[in-house]
């Protein structure tokens, strides 16, 4: 094509329809995808400059879905210490139940509850697990957060193990006690006795003895069998003067339960009333000391777990913050990477139909150019 000779004149029209030709491809490209710069040979400096905080923008969205796992990982342990807690409560008014009454057999079932509630503590503890992860576990369940691409900057939240009460909060299961009981035969000695027949008719006691009642440390009280008590007034007698022994009568036989070891004497030698005895495995929570001591325990355990609700918060609350911040800092890389390359679609279209126009004027003085080249064919007409 090059022994082709063309005009200045048409030369000039064709190279700036082929400029205004490239211009309106170039535009169109950006009215397509949105973009001024699509590749480094648009713009090499704002090519790369955004691809490099688009990057960063991605690897920063990365470690939000990671503080985000991990938020709800110190949220779910915070649950389990709430419920933990007011487990603790509830364990706390069994104690103080025990406390308003004297009656060791009811203090016994009392002691019961409470362990029950001791063992959902550790229930509660193991089923606080998000994604394979309890912070009241222990071992092997740290939880490491990254903040930034290079992994410098980090948030490690360490494990409880409250899975075991009685090491983790000092609150071992108490002993509930088994009440221990034994059986006097009342006769006259030909026959036997029922309950409107007088005690002091019978072989075990006579009018005017003192029954004394004893644990370890000495006698409890006594009762003092008169002429005219029954055995009906002689049970109910136990029962009103004493928390920890009860009474009761059926068919001529006498039986006498204790929560705790009992020795009664002061009947009719042999007769069952004197040197007889009763023997029970004790409750925890046999005296009020002991009691006591349980509440203070339990005090303590939830004053620890407080403790760690406010270190979990503390942790919870630098994520929460961190998760803020990153997830801005990624919008602010976002927006930065596309003023660099986003194209202004009004402008880009501006553009296209001024190009549009100029092709249509380029195209038109072509014709007329070559119009001019034309006349030496008239030489020949």
């Amino acid at each position: 094509m090059s022994n082709i000779v063309l005009s200045t004149g048409v030369r000039d029209n064709l190279l700036s329809l082929q400029s205004t030709s490239e211009m309106m491809t170039r535009t169109q490209g950006r009215l397509a995808t949105g973009r001024k710069v699509n590749s480094a040979l648009d713009n090499p400096t704002s090519f790369f400059t955004s691809q490099g905080l688009s990057n960063r923008a991605t690897d920063l969205s990365g470690l939000l879905d990671d503080l985000g796992q991990s938020i709800q990982i110190i949220k779910a342990a915070d649950q389990g210490i709430t419920a933990m807690s007011k487990m603790l409560e509830s364990a706390k008014a069994k104690a103080n139940q025990a406390l308003q009454t004297a009656d060791r057999f009811e203090r016994s079932r009392l002691v019961s509850e409470y362990n029950d509630l001791l063992g959902q503590l550790s229930g509660i503890a193991r089923d606080a697990s998000y994604n394979g992860k309890n912070l009241l576990a222990g071992d092997g369940n740290q939880v490491t957060v990254y903040f930034n691409e290079e992994n410098s900057a980090k948030l490690v939240v360490d494990p409880v193990d409250y899975t075991d009460p009685a090491t983790a909060l000092s609150l071992p299961a108490l002993t509930v006690g088994t009440a221990g009981s034994t059986n006097v035969t009342l006769t006259t000695g030909a026959a036997a006795l029922t309950s409107s027949s007088l005690l002091a008719s019978s072989t075990a006691a006579n009018a005017g003895d003192v029954i004394t009642f004893s644990d370890a440390n000495g006698a409890i009280g006594s009762i003092t069998v008169t002429a005219t008590m029954t055995v009906a007034e002689f049970v109910t007698e136990i029962n009103a003067q004493f928390s920890q022994v009860e009474a009761s009568f059926s068919s001529g036989t006498l039986t006498i339960e204790a929560a705790q070891d009992i020795t009664f004497t002061g009947g009719q030698a042999g007769a069952g009333l004197n040197g007889g005895s009763v023997t029970a495995t004790e409750s925890s929570w046999l005296d009020e000391s002991s009691i006591r001591a349980t509440l203070g325990d339990i005090n303590q355990a939830i004053r620890e777990l407080r403790t760690q609700a406010a270190t979990f918060g503390t942790n919870l609350s630098v994520l929460q913050q961190r998760e803020k911040f990153t997830r801005e800092l990624v919008n602010v890389l976002n927006v930065g990477s596309d003023e660099l390359v986003v194209a202004d679609t009004n402008e880009e279209g501006a553009n296209l139909l001024a190009l549009q126009t100029r092709q249509q004027l380029s195209s038109t003085a072509l014709s007329l150019a070559s119009q001019s080249d034309q006349a030496v064919l008239r030489l020949f007409g």
